[in-house]
């Protein structure tokens, strides 16, 4: 007589037992740990994961240990259920916990070569539900004391439990891979949609998983996945759970999964922050049951995510790129060219998108919220706003020249162009739209340094400014989301909002427990002020150095914004404002070195990505326009020379600025060009 193997000497021993079972055999062994949550045939409520909504109600993410949304039995369709009885366990409403016949089988199988198993639901939910008591992984003779406990738990769960409890404990238990369990997650993550209306061939496909998630997932391997799935069908059908119509109707569909995992939207650094302030709140969503509403616009969020994929890329793809790129970087390092961006509804606060990286999995830091990087020259229009506080004119004349400052610690400061190049005298809006550092580093001095600061801080900077010239020209490092943030202070006309990621969340009554109202700071300047900086901040995208938005955005849309180059090329930036949106994009490596040694500036790496990001959502459509205030003056000049226009000043050149009362050249009675000019400071 040939020798058994292992598998089915412990078969033979497991239906002995199964039959006769030994009066030991129903209690847990002394000897085994007390379990936390009581016996091993004990139903227990399973984790919860809290559901994370998008602002027009899509789903874009789950926060918990597992992600399960626990449904009642009763509010699936018929055959959901049965899918599953017919693959895992057909007399599941004949036996005790414990399938005898069952167990024959699988013997007789695996004399004849074919491997089978014969654990029941009940016995397959002891072990997935307690696998501190239940080790399904022992096999074998091994095995044997494991399968003793099992069947004892199994029929115990039998006697306490009615078969639709067990069998919603169990739907509710699966693990279906990606840490999705139970049918409801993995409805809405491979299908997108509720397991209430999961058609017949998906739930026979998901009934195809617990065999082997990773083997048989649909959205990875669909036929796999389709050929078990239409063997499932065939033993509804022997079964008699569906009729043979309806499985050949089924069989003939294809596997179609939902795209992104069935979310709307890639977010997952969004998510973080939106745990953390929940649990900064004391709102234990991480425990789940919770239903979390927030700002996300997830069509916005897919353009940012995409555009700034796509404009990395071309920049590693440039010349003279020398660094490690995304397609080639060494396994587990992320030494390539990273990026962020943050866009901000300026009306509310609500924080519309956010990336803080190019690859979460590889690198959970947020670089949007967490990190500390030089704005380079977009800080500049906070310099310039206090400028035209104290009554300095758009129309100034200021020299873009060569300075020489002799700091504190006795070395010389020598602000530098990024053209290497001195305009000579030119007017302060010149100086914005064409980026001249000399220009805001003499504002910078002239102001103070204390004031420029207090008034960066009303607009919303919180990081530390250096008290040193070249942080006016973006020097000291700030965190991306309060930046973008306080350039919400230019769309307001002056209101500065914070950024607010979560209208409310409800716990599982339907009770708002946590949310967050819209959050407005004190004015940091006058609405006439702002309107003329952010008008200048236009210029700098018409005719400046940003003008690569307008290849994306028609003209019909007011875009108004900065770029931003550190002196060594190591970051750069544009935060652009439009009536909608406030967004901001920032490139560069997390060990600050140059991105490259040429060709590297805000306007040509970061703006494209703002206006490909706005295009791509749709932000193509004007829904309103930026009128001054009424207090404003206004006067038609010479774009070139900053005096007011005449009869000889061409079409072309003819432009419209604005003045604050008394700072107009006709109030003051005295030209233009002599109405400012800075000339030598001295040191």
């Amino acid at each position: 007589m040939p020798r058994r193997s292992p598998r089915i000497r412990a078969l033979l021993l497991a239906a002995a037992l199964a039959v006769t079972p030994p009066a030991a055999a129903a209690q847990r062994p002394a000897a085994a740990p007390p379990h936390p949550t009581g016996e091993a045939w004990q139903i227990i409520t399973p984790p919860q994961s809290s559901l994370v909504y998008a602002r027009d109600g899509s789903l874009i993410g789950e926060i918990g240990k597992q992600w399960r949304t626990s449904v009642p039995v009763r509010t699936l369709p018929r055959y959901l259920p049965q899918a599953f009885i017919a693959v895992e366990d057909k007399r599941f409403y004949q036996h005790n916990g414990v399938d005898v016949v069952g167990i024959a089988g699988a013997i007789k199988d695996n004399l004849l070569g074919a491997s089978r198993g014969a654990s029941t639901i009940t016995q397959l939910l002891v072990g997935n539900m307690h696998p501190d008591l239940i080790d399904r992984r022992e096999r074998g003779l091994a095995g044997v004391p494991r399968k003793l406990r099992e069947q004892a738990a199994a029929r115990e769960m039998e006697r306490h439990y009615n078969k639709e409890q067990i069998l919603e404990a169990f739907l509710n238990q699966v693990d279906f891979g990606h840490g999705w369990y139970g049918v409801e997650a993995a409805a809405r993550h491979y299908f997108g949609k509720t397991a209430a209306r999961l058609s017949i061939a998906e739930a026979a496909s998901l009934a195809a998983l617990p065999k082997g998630p990773a083997i048989y997932d649909p959205a990875k391997y669909p036929a796999r996945n389709k050929n078990r799935r239409d063997a499932i069908l065939e033993l509804m059908v022997e079964q008699k759970y569906i009729t043979r119509a309806e499985a050949d109707a089924a069989k003939a569909q294809p596997i179609v999964t939902a795209p992104g995992s069935g979310m709307s939207a890639p977010s997952p650094y969004f998510l973080d922050v939106v745990r953390a302030q929940a649990e900064r709140a004391g709102v234990p969503v991480s425990l789940g049951g919770f239903r979390i509403y927030t700002t996300l616009d997830p069509a916005l969020q897919r353009a940012a995510v995409q555009s700034l994929a796509e404009g990395t890329a071309a920049v590693e793809a440039r010349p003279g790129y020398g660094n490690p790129t995304y397609a080639r970087h060494p396994k587990g390092s992320t030494d390539y060219l990273q990026g962020a961006v943050v866009a901000i509804d300026p009306s509310t606060g609500d924080v519309r998108a956010l990336v803080g990286g190019r690859n979460y999995q590889e690198s959970p830091f947020d670089r949007a919220v967490n990190a500390s990087r030089q704005p380079g020259s977009s800080f500049k229009p906070f310099v310039y706003a206090r400028a035209i506080l104290d009554s300095i004119p758009a129309n100034a004349i200021v020299p873009d020249t060569s300075l020489e400052i002799r700091q504190a610690d006795g070395t010389l400061y020598r602000p530098r162009n990024d053209d290497g190049e001195f305009l000579g005298d030119i007017t302060l809006r010149q100086a914005l739209t064409r980026s001249r550092n000399p220009v805001a580093v003499q504002l910078w001095l002239r102001e103070g340094a204390d004031s420029v600061i207090a008034l960066a801080q009303r607009f919303g900077i919180t990081s530390p400014i250096r008290p040193y010239p070249s942080s006016a020209i973006g020097a000291s490092e700030v965190h991306p989301i309060e930046f973008v943030a306080a350039y919400t202070a230019f769309a307001n006309l002056g209101t500065p909002v914070e950024p607010r990621f979560v209208y409310r969340i409800e716990d599982r009554a339907g009770r708002t427990v946590w949310g967050q109202e819209i959050r407005t700071r004190p004015p940091a300047v006058d609405p006439a002020t702002a309107f003329i900086v952010r008008d200048m901040m236009r210029d700098v995208v018409e005719r400046g150095t940003a003008t690569a938005v307008r290849r994306y955005l028609p003209r019909d849309v007011p875009v108004a914004g900065k770029t931003g180059t550190t002196n060594d090329n190591t970051d750069v930036w544009f935060v652009g404002i439009t009536p909608d949106i406030v967004a901001g994009v920032w490139l560069g490596l997390d060990r600050p070195r140059p991105i490259a040694e040429h060709g590297i500036a805000g306007g040509t790496l970061a703006a494209p990505i703002f206006g490909q990001m706005l295009a791509r959502a749709g932000y193509t459509h004007p829904s309103a326009t930026w009128s001054p205030p009424p207090d404003l003056v206004t006067a038609e000049l010479d774009r070139d020379t900053g005096r007011l226009a005449d009869a000889t000043t061409p079409v072309e050149r003819r432009y419209s600025e604005y003045f604050l009362p008394g700072t107009e050249p006709a109030a003051l009675r005295v030209d233009a060009r002599r109405l400012f000019r800075l000339g030598p400071i001295p040191f």
